[in-house]
């Protein structure tokens, strides 16, 4: 429920180790900058080369964002105004109005919701009564008059229990007087005057629910004991009779008045599911409970409008298909990419730098030396790591001179031997050992695309040698065309890349018209050879956007 700005950066579903090694390093330069508030985080569970690049360096990973959804948590702050069942209406208005709300819930003695009261439907109870002889009637209690009238209880019996009563105001001569009361019950007549001890007299023999003598004064001592043989209550207030007159009518316990059909939702509760909810009903907000079931707060229709507290940086990627959930709802602040455009757009101006660097750790750390700034040694690791990952040790076509002018540097300032390090680095990232499940290893560095209205997917991941792959090719044909129906692709692929050849292939499922239109030379249905090719993103993906252009 806290409202201060929160800042994750965070990178694309399935996170590489380039993907992670950024977010932490930015995040880091960041909070070096001067912004405490930017936390580096992931938006999916890491690899097993990123696990050994963590544990080599001694850093924990950065914290899982399973979603960024705007939740009602986000949307109210501080403890919520609330009143008890058995408190006057007259209370519920100076708290509306002291915290100008429009809305305030009704709870029992455990803080549970019994329903609320709405600001615009509560002038009907004071200032709209019912017509006719029931115009004077008000359902309230003894004590909840004497709490509004600031009164003094002379006698009172029966003070807490709630009844229909009928106020009379004794303003009129005696005889006048006992002729306006003729026909009303008694037992439900509540008589406010002031010194008219005629009038006190005369109440109290007809043995009326309550007399309240108003001004301050009081009833005769005398009258007393006759008072209380025929259960008459008796107050003192010192307002004036037409102020209690009007304060009567607004002693009605809340709990009788208010709306039991106001909207309820629990605190992670997703702020797009509960304006739907609102659109539909004619309440303004709604009650907001805790894993228990207690008020905690609640949302107007308002509240809705308010900007999510929480903030996005994207690094790694710029498409929102591949993007934290949640992410098209809440304000993205900055972009750090080193991929291609995607169909991508803010509602205000943002920074956006993407560089064709061989990875996004090598854009962050040329933004470390633009701010004069040199990575501690841990931070160095990283962005060595990212660096050596993406480039595949520097092989990868996407290399630029900028990446190999970055490593040595980086090395230094890490204290590590960066082909040493990534060497180790690949051999523990091998996903395909017998214990992988299937699934993860298809899913490990998957991305999905949008292009002329078609949706298709490529994996990768990098062997030593093409046995490993050759082992189980049968399971990742089959689990290929499995994900491609779950995810209602056209076409699904699994790049496989042998980093001492320099050779990849390529496993496809899906559209076979599609499949046919792929160029490259086919070992075997659904499989391709792919030689000097490296890079998913600068030598397979062009190739298959002209595919889906040319469908």
């Amino acid at each position: 429920m806290n409202q201060e700005e929160r800042v994750f950066v965070v990178g694309h579903r399935n996170p590489d180790t380039d993907s992670i090694c950024s977010a932490m390093a930015y995040a880091e330069l960041c909070r070096r900058q001067g912004r405490p508030d930017v936390v580096a985080a992931r938006a999916g569970h890491l690899n097993r080369q990123t696990e050994f690049v963590l544990d080599a360096l001694n850093v924990s990973p950065p914290v899982l964002l399973s979603d960024v959804y705007p939740r009602l948590r986000d949307a109210i702050s501080g403890p919520p105004a609330v009143i008890k069942a058995d408190a006057p209406l007259m209370q519920a208005l100076e708290v509306m109005r002291r915290r100008d709300i429009r809305m305030l819930p009704v709870v029992d003695g455990d803080n549970r919701p019994l329903g609320a009261l709405i600001l615009k439907r509560l002038p009907e109870h004071v200032f709209l009564p019912r017509q006719g002889a029931r115009i004077r009637q008000v359902l309230t209690t003894p004590q909840s008059i004497q709490t509004c009238l600031q009164a003094q209880a002379i006698l009172l019996e029966d003070g807490a229990q709630a009844e229909e009563l009928e106020l009379f105001v004794g303003a009129m001569s005696e005889g006048s007087f006992l002729k306006h009361l003729a026909g009303a019950d008694p037992r439900r007549v509540v008589v406010l005057t002031g010194d008219r001890h005629d009038i006190h007299r005369d109440a109290i023999a007809l043995g009326i629910r309550l007399l309240v003598v108003t001004g301050g004064y009081s009833v005769d001592a005398s009258l007393h004991a006759e008072a209380r043989a025929r259960h008459v209550s008796i107050l003192s207030s010192p307002l004036d009779t037409a102020t209690c007159a009007l304060l009567a009518r607004m002693s009605t316990p809340v709990g009788h008045l208010a709306d039991n059909d106001i909207p309820q939702a629990l605190l992670d509760d997703r702020l797009d599911a509960l304006r739907k909810v609102l659109m539909r009903s004619t309440a303004p907000g709604a009650v907001v409970l805790d894993e228990d079931g207690r008020v905690c707060g609640v949302v107007t229709k308002s509240n809705l409008l308010r900007p999510s507290s929480l903030k996005l940086i994207l690094v790694d990627h710029n498409e929102l298909s591949q993007a934290v959930p949640g992410a098209d709802q809440v304000e993205i602040l900055e972009i750090i990419d080193h991929h291609r455009l995607g169909n991508f757009h803010t509602e205000a101006p943002i920074r956006f730098i993407n560089q064709p660097l061989g990875s996004t750790c090598s854009v962050v750390a040329t933004l470390y030396r633009q701010a004069g700034i040199e990575p501690d040694k841990t931070i160095a690791g990283l962005l060595m790591a990212g660096l050596l990952s993406d480039t595949v040790l520097l092989r990868s076509p996407t290399t630029t001179e900028i990446d190999r002018e970055l490593l040595p540097w980086l090395g230094r300032c890490a204290e590590l031997d960066p082909q040493a390090f990534g060497q180790k680095m690949f051999q523990a990232g091998s996903i395909l050992a017998a214990h992988a499940d299937i699934e993860a290893v298809l899913l490990a560095d998957f991305k999905e695309y949008s292009v002329e209205g078609c949706r298709f997917g490529v994996g990768q991941f990098e062997v030593v040698t093409f046995q490993e792959f050759e082992d189980r090719q049968m399971e990742l044909s089959e689990g290929l065309a499995a994900l491609t129906a779950r995810l209602d692709l056209q076409i699904a692929g699994l790049l496989v890349t042998d980093i001492v050849q320099q050779n990849s292939q390529l496993l496809v499922s899906g559209d076979r018209d599609l499949i046919a239109r792929i160029a490259y030379p086919r070992l075997a249905p659904g499989r391709f050879e792919l030689k000097g090719v490296m890079s998913r993103k600068k030598q397979l993906l062009p190739h298959l956007l002209r595919v889906f252009q040319a469908s």
